[in-house]
C-alpha cells in the first residue's frame, strides 16, 4: 500500500482524502481548492465539515457525528480519525490520519512527511480522541 505524503505542513486533511480515495495529493488539493478548501485554513483541522464535503464530493459517505475512541477493535473498516488532540487559543487542533481494516490486516496511514514509516501497524504509541466512520 502506497501512503500519500502531505506536501503542505497543514495538508494533512487532504493527504487523508487522497488515501482514502485513491487519488495523489496534488488530485485532491486541486478538488479541494476548487471547494474552497486549502490546507492553510486552519479551519480544515479544526472543523469536520471539510473533510465531509471533500469525501462527499467522491461520492464517499461519512458518519453525521464523531464518535469517541473506545478501542481499535471498535473501529470501522475504515475511518477518519483525530490524534494529538490539542486547543491553541480555546479553539482545538487535531491531525488526521486514516485507519483501515484489509484482509491483511489494520493499519494506520499518516502522512506526515517527517515519519519513516507511514504505514503504522504498532498503535501502542497512538492515542485518538475521536474518529468519523467513512464508507464508499
Amino acid at each position: 500500500m502506497s501512503v500519500v505524503i502531505q506536501e503542505e505542513a497543514t495538508g494533512c486533511g487532504i493527504a487523508s482524502a487522497a488515501n482514502i480515495l485513491g487519488l495523489s495529493y496534488a488530485e485532491a488539493k486541486a478538488t479541494a481548492n476548487s471547494m474552497g478548501i486549502y490546507a492553510s485554513d486552519e479551519a480544515l483541522f479544526s472543523d469536520t465539515a471539510y473533510m465531509r464535503r471533500l469525501l462527499d464530493a467522491y461520492g464517499v459517505k461519512t458518519s453525521a457525528d464523531e464518535t469517541l475512541f473506545a478501542g481499535w477493535n471498535a473501529l470501522p473498516n475504515t475511518a477518519l480519525l483525530s490524534i494529538k488532540h490539542h486547543y491553541e487559543n480555546g479553539k482545538p487542533f487535531w491531525h488526521w490520519v486514516v485507519f483501515k481494516r484489509t484482509s491483511a490486516g489494520e493499519v494506520l496511514l499518516d502522512s506526515a512527511a517527517y515519519l519513516d514509516n507511514n504505514e503504522i501497524t504498532d498503535f501502542s504509541a497512538i492515542k485518538p480522541t475521536w474518529y468519523i466512520s467513512v464508507s464508499a
